[in-house]
């Protein structure tokens, strides 16, 4: 493996991991996850394979050169807003969202959904909130 090729792949998981909003804490929980490392830097041809593999699934789309880069959709905070507006309504953690994005899209966490999954978790809630409305 060429050298320029692993450093290319090292930044493009860096910016992925930025443009997602992920912390270090978060970023060092998904390496370990996904490829059982503590460090990109210890990433093998696979693990860095792996490692994008999933930030794409995770709602991040790389683009060629002199393109703009980040997660996909317009802006998401209007959909996180009501995502939480539903989450204190109904007396539950943010942790039950997460939950909701794990089993929707395998997507660990909301921040890293794409517009479109946050509109499909946001009817999800309306639709429990109107279940129960409806038991009383």
């Amino acid at each position: 493996m060429k050298p320029d090729r692993r450093n290319r792949e090292l930044a493009r998981i860096h910016i992925a991991a930025q443009a997602l909003g992920m912390d270090d804490d978060a970023y060092r929980e998904m390496l370990s996850g996904v490829a059982g490392v503590s460090s990109a830097a210890e990433l093998t041809a696979d693990g860095r394979k792996q490692v994008l593999d999933h930030l794409k699934r995770c709602g991040f789309q790389f683009r060629r050169r002199g393109q703009k880069t980040s997660v996909e959709g317009p802006d998401r905070s209007p959909l996180m807003g009501k995502i939480e507006a539903h989450l204190a309504d109904a007396k539950r953690p943010w942790e039950y969202a997460h939950g909701m994005a794990r089993r929707m899209f395998r997507v660990d966490r909301l921040e890293w959904c794409s517009a479109a999954q946050l509109h499909k978790i946001v009817a999800a809630l309306e639709y429990d909130a109107g279940r129960r409305k409806r038991r009383g």
